[in-house]
């Protein structure tokens, strides 16, 4: 057993050592006791003892037995911690014998015990000779990495050393890898080629990470480091794999740097650097180790699903969609519980999003869904909160799940039908119209002919008499339920007709429906064209609108204006007074149509009469005469204009697919009447204030917002301010000042009834095919009977451009961008694009870009009108002969056109790597404008090809509003490549425009609030984009500003025209904000380092000379005083934190160039005292607001000027003298005699005179801080 000791075994050893110290025989005593010793030990059963550690008396208990222990391991823990080694290499030497001749479990144990037994200095010794082991004796590779692992080695050493451990990696155990990975994890980066990892080992190799960033804060942190840079290291063969585990890695086991570690991912994923790919090799050959990390993924997919970012949203999403693929029913558990928290949460971009995901894991894994429809269920307690589109996603999952094959579960389905009928049978139209959208969304999945289950499309047997029973039962609930309310029926019109226009319904049910839609739109909005008895309406029935030839009479015609007239006036009513409502007219003919369509291939010949037949309007030729109306018969005519608009939309929607020349004329045709009501309708609107248009789109409430006084004022309130990123507006080109026309400041903009109109369908725009035609042709040649080319005229152009731009600025620009008022209701940001709202952003794009190419030849068609008609005026818009009208069309168009290019490769969603052959496609359409017939080009070259035709319309853009689009376009193409930016060309094209005088086709300048808004925009392009900022603020300040004072009353500035005494605070302000950012940029440095000291002065002094000028201007531009202070102050308050650093370290080297630097900042920082003054002396309380803060930046300007004059010991330049309040006119508040405060020694002041840079006043301020307080201000000479 052990021996006891008194003491602890550090005292003993203490007073052992005292004992034979002071022993009287001492030395020898020494070596008496070591012989003494050696006797003692020659027992073996002794020397084992003495082995032993020795225990303290009063640790008895926990003494240990000797039985069973290994000698040579005692022997070798003897060795471990010496205070003391008299000859280390011989130690070294015996030690390394030892392991020769051992056995091989002594050789471990000598081996791991090395370095605890042998002193740091030996440790590059004690490598070499471990290497040199390695090479002989492979079965010892566990033991001499694992004690290679705790020694300093040196890199040669490493090299070799990696090399060893690649050679020998096939002979190691499996069992014996998590040391050679921990020694490799921590010295080595071993090339992908030469590793072979077993996959057994793998998750003990991420244990090991694991522990190593936990436990080791250089690990982690240099991890961290290289993955930020960017620097990938090689490690092992699933390279950026093992990156992307390592960073779930440290979130997971780290929690102080998770906010870093989730800014990371989001700038790899917006940078492209990790992809989709990427996560699923993760979650494909890594399963077990990505298990383990569940919870910090779901963590993580539900920090990305809240993020603004598109592409990080989707990211968040395929994590969830990867994780519930690979793991276990747990996990799933959880997944789903996560994304029904995000349905539930109340954000509708989060609601979106979740839905989103809900449906694509029902679609792909049906089976592994179906047990958690419990979970699923509980959303429908939120619908209140739910919009139309995610009511009908939400109703698609349930559906799938309760009607899918082989998992048919009765109790969803019971659980559905219940929530409908409470639904249908609410007295509330919200809840009615959720129990519409429900039920016909759980008709299309009950009869579908095709469904798609686990991930597999299948074709579903024929519906039997039962369950046909059961969905026309279901139909007729619906209808009975809403028909007696039009809004109610119409929106069951449109919903059904949705069902239809996928083409999935299976054909029973279709010609259930067909059979009695036909019969039904007959018997209720079509009739005879006879005449009809006046007397009964406000107005006299007129047939209008009739495509007939006049070879051949009409028969037919719609009857509206009865209908309009019953509907206001409680007419003639009938049983069947709810499906009479002209509300359902054009819903119940969408459904038609698509029937027709459906049953007959497309084909539409059934109904065709219904493209050419009249309407029973009234004689629109009101003109004049909207002022003797009666406020009664006004809201009826409106009423009655959008009842026909609406018919006309529906029209155009169905017969625009039509592949015959006569059909598309005639759809030209439609177009033309649109574009003729809407003309009128404006003018009715602007008498009719206050009224409210019918429904035209029901599946959101009443659309808020829509203008009620409908006045010139309103109108400008509203646009006030509007800045020109949002593009998608139609108002942003003004059509007010055009002569010989009425004016259009009367006329209301439709733009605010968008909701209130039929929605457009996208293959609508096929139309934009057709050539265009301009009024110049038409006077010239439609006189002709020759009608066989089909082409659309301006104004039909513009309608179609203008919807096209309303989709895509809703479809594409991000929800957060254009957040809702506070307090409104959601969804009504919806409303009037629901038939979009049911496409992603991607099939959109898909769309449009089909579009480009005959977009791309109404473009290059308005650039030659354009060329021409500059050509014929001799480089002038505004000659004599123009037409006013076409001219304004065409610009708009125009412009339009531009911001649909701009809208469309702006897209977020390019930045995903599977998108970027859809962008290839687009910007090959442009490029094959400028190269046709080419076909293979890099990305980076389809951009720079683009971005040159694109710039080739620069000459033609007719206004300032086109040439700030142009400019956008040419921005998101250039920010698209990252090898060539255009920086250069960017900001050519921008001071192109600035130096154009921007005419309107009258012959006035283009002026206004809309112009001034484009101007600022445009010229903060410039200013972001030109080679020399300082430089460019001085041309503008020093030749442009002169020429504007010096000009007339009207005049401008001949160098750059868009510089007018209007547009002059606009350039004031981005000049001073952009002169600031610049000095911003200028680092100050250390006087030890610096190396571009003169080259940072040089910037500087440009700088304040800049400044200066801007500042002096306020002599002549006194009534835009109050823009001077503001800015001035954020100059001085930059100068003295970015400047005086430098000057404080330049001044002894370039003494001339800061003294020059100086003085001409005294004469800037003299004006801004002057405006102190005025504002005083003429009481300007929106300048005084600012002179505080002012005034203490000037005075702490004082003092840093001389501080830094100490720093050089120049003390005695600072000179002292009485401060005179002064005016913009320089002229004197009092008469008080200039005095100077006495200084050491006058002569001194004379004798470096050259070196004197300001003054310090003082003067006597009696203010609220105490009377008699010194207040300082700088006073210069």
């Amino acid at each position: 057993s052990a021996f006891l000791i008194a003491v602890d075994g550090a005292i003993f050893q203490k007073k052992l050592h005292q004992a034979l110290r002071k022993h009287p025989s001492y030395p020898q005593v020494v070596e008496e006791f070591i012989t003494g010793l050696e006797s003692h030990i020659e027992n073996r059963d002794q020397f084992r003892n003495c082995l032993l550690p020795c225990v303290p008396v009063q640790n008895q208990e926990a003494s240990v037995g000797s039985d069973g222990l290994n000698l040579p391991r005692l022997i070798v823990n003897q060795l471990k911690w010496l205070d003391r080694i008299v000859n280390s290499k011989e130690l070294l030497s015996t030690i390394m014998q030892m392991i020769c001749v051992s056995p091989l479990s002594i050789q471990h144990d000598i081996i791991t015990s090395l370095p605890e037994i042998l002193e740091d200095a030996q440790h590059s010794e004690v490598a070499r000779e471990l290497s040199s082991l390695l090479k002989e004796k492979t079965e010892l590779t566990v033991p001499i990495l694992d004690a290679l692992s705790s020694l300093n080695l040196d890199l040669g050493l490493l090299s070799e050393v990696r090399d060893l451990v690649i050679n020998g990696w096939d002979h190691t155990q499996v069992l014996e890898n998590d040391i050679i990975i921990s020694l490799v994890v921590l010295y080595f980066s071993l090339p992908a080629s030469q590793v072979n990892v077993n996959q057994d080992c793998i998750k003990l190799l991420f244990e090991v990470i694991k522990s190593a960033i936990k436990f080791q804060k250089t690990i982690l942190e240099g991890w961290i480091k290289v993955r930020i840079t960017q620097t990938y290291s090689v490690l092992f063969y699933f390279h950026k794999v093992l990156d992307l585990i390592v960073l779930f890695l440290i979130y997971a086991t780290n929690s102080k740097i998770k906010k870093q570690i989730e800014r990371m991912l989001r700038n790899k994923i917006r940078s492209g650097c990790l992809r989709e790919q990427l996560l699923r090799s993760a979650f494909r050959y890594h399963p077990l180790v990505m298990r383990d990390l569940f919870p910090a993924i779901l963590s993580l997919a539900e920090v990305f699903v809240h993020s603004a970012d598109s592409c990080i949203v989707s990211f968040g999403s395929y994590m969830y969609k990867q994780a519930f693929t690979a793991f276990d029913v747990y996990c799933q558990q959880e997944i789903v519980g996560a994304l029904v928290t995000h349905a539930c949460g109340g954000n509708s971009e989060e609601v979106d999003v979740a839905l989103d995901m809900l449906t694509d894991l029902v679609s792909l894994h049906t089976s592994s869904v179906v047990p958690y429809g419990v979970f699923l269920k509980s959303i429908l307690d939120y619908m209140d909160n739910l919009s139309p589109q995610q009511i009908r996603k939400l109703f698609h999952i349930l559906s799938v799940l309760a009607f899918s094959q082989g998992h048919r579960s009765s109790h969803i389905q019971d659980d559905i039908h219940m929530v409908i009928r409470k639904q249908l049978s609410s007295t509330i139209p919200k809840y009615r119209r959720i129990g519409i959208i429900g039920a016909l969304t759980m008709v299309g999945s009950m009869a579908a002919k095709r469904s798609k289950e686990n991930g597999q499309i299948l074709e579903q047997a024929q519906l039997s008499k039962e369950q046909c029973r059961q969905i026309t039962s279901l139909l007729e609930l619906v209808y009975s339920s809403c028909g007696q309310i039009p809004q109610a029926l119409a929106l069951y019109y449109d919903e059904l007709a949705n069902l239809i226009q996928k083409g999935n319904m299976d054909l029973q049910i279709l010609d259930w429906i067909g059979s009695s839609v036909v019969k039904d739109f007959e018997e209720d909005f079509v009739t005879d064209l006879v005449p009809i008895e006046d007397s009964a309406f406000l107005f006299p029935v007129k047939a209008l609108y009739c495509l007939e030839d006049e070879e051949s009479e009409a028969t037919i015609a719609i009857n509206l204006l009865p209908l309009v007239k019953s509907v206001r006036h409680g007419g003639n009513v009938t049983s069947n007074v709810e499906s009479l409502s002209p509300v359902c007219l054009s819903p119940f003919f969408r459904l038609l149509r698509l029937c027709i369509s459906e049953l007959n291939s497309g084909n539409l010949e059934d109904i065709d009469a219904l493209l050419v037949c009249p309407l029973y309007l009234t004689n629109l030729e009101v003109g004049g005469k909207l002022d003797s109306l009666s406020k009664e018969e006004r809201e009826f005519l409106c009423t009655l204009l959008f009842h026909a608009l609406n018919w006309f939309h529906e029209v155009v929607n169905a017969f625009c697919r039509q592949n015959d020349a006569e059909i598309k004329g005639r759809v030209l045709a439609r177009l033309q009447n649109i574009t003729e009501l809407q003309s009128l309708l404006e003018k009715v609107l602007a008498a009719s204030p206050g009224y409210t248009p019918p429904l035209a789109n029901f599946d959101s409430e009443t659309v808020e917002g829509m203008p009620i006084n409908n006045t010139v004022g309103t109108t400008k309130k509203k646009n006030k301010g509007n800045r020109f990123l949002q593009l998608g507006s139609t108002s942003v080109f003004p059509l007010q000042d055009s002569p010989g026309k009425e004016s259009r400041t009367s006329l209301i903009p439709l733009q605010s009834y968008s909701a209130y109109f039929r929605e457009l369908d996208l293959e609508v725009f096929n139309i934009l095919h057709c050539g265009l035609l301009t009024k110049s042709i038409l006077d010239t040649e439609m006189h002709t009977k020759t009608r066989e080319i089909v082409q659309i005229g301006p104004a039909e152009l513009l309608f179609l451009l203008e919807d096209l731009c309303r989709k895509l600025e809703h479809v594409l620009i991000p929800a957060p961008a254009k957040r809702a008022p506070f307090l409104k209701g959601k969804g009504k940001r919806n409303a009037g694009f629901s038939h979009l709202c049911q496409r992603t952003s991607q099939e959109v794009i898909e769309r449009v870009v089909e579009f480009l190419k005959p977009l791309c030849n109404h473009m290059e068609n308005m650039h030659n009108f354009f060329q021409a008609l500059m050509a014929e005026n001799h480089g002038v818009v505004d000659g004599p002969g123009v037409n006013i009208q076409e001219h304004q069309f065409m610009s708009s168009c125009y412009q339009h056109l531009l911001q649909i290019f701009r809208l469309l490769f702006a897209w977020s969603g390019f930045s995903q790597h599977e998108n970027h052959s859809l962008l290839k496609s687009g910007l090959h359409v442009l490029t094959d404008r400028l190269k046709p017939g080419e076909k293979e080009f890099s990305l980076e070259d389809l951009l720079s090809h683009s971005f040159q035709y694109l710039l080739n319309f620069q000459h033609s853009v007719p206004n300032i509003y086109c040439a700030l689009s142009l400019t956008q376009l040419l921005l998101v193409i250039a920010e698209k490549s990252v090898i060539n930016l255009k920086h250069k060309e960017i900001g050519s094209i921008t001071k192109y425009f600035l130096c154009q005088s921007w005419m309107q086709p009258n012959g006035t300048r283009q002026k206004g609030t809309q112009f001034n808004d484009a101007l600022h925009t445009l010229f903060c392009i410039y200013m972001e984009h030109t080679d020399n900022v300082l430089k460019a603020i001085e041309d503008i300040s020093s030749i442009g500003i002169p020429e504007l004072i010096n000009s007339s009353k009207d005049g401008y500035s001949s160098t750059y025209p868009t510089l007018t005494r209007q547009t002059f605070p606009i350039f004031f302000r981005v000049m001073m904000t952009q002169l600031e950012s610049s000095i911003k940029s200028i680092s100050p440095g250390t006087a030890s380092s610096d190396t571009r000291e003169l080259e940072k002065l040089l910037q500087w002094n440009m700088a304040v000379r800049d400044f200066h000028i801007l500042v002096n201007l306020v002599k002549v531009k006194s009534h835009h005083t109050n823009l001077f202070p503001f800015y001035g102050r954020l100059f001085v308050e930059t100068f003295l934190k970015h400047g005086m650093p430098l000057l404080d370290y330049s001044f002894k080297k370039h003494r001339e160039d800061v003294q020059s630097l100086l003085k001409t900042f005294q004469l800037s920082t003299r004006q801004l005292h002057h405006m102190c003054g005025h504002s005083k002396i003429h009481q300007d309380t929106g300048l005084t607001s600012h002179v505080p803060f002012l005034k203490k930046s000037l005075e702490l300007f004082v003092y840093r000027v001389k501080a830094m004059l100490a720093l050089n010991h120049c003390q005695e330049a600072f000179w002292v003298g009485v401060l005179k309040n002064r005016d913009l006119q320089v002229s004197r508040q009092s008469n008080t005699e200039k005095t100077l405060a006495s200084c050491p020694n006058q002569t001194c002041f004379k004798g470096i005179q050259k070196n004197v840079i300001l003054s310090e006043g003082v003067k006597e301020h009696k203010g609220s801080h105490g009377k008699g307080q010194p207040f300082r201000y700088p006073i210069f000479i």
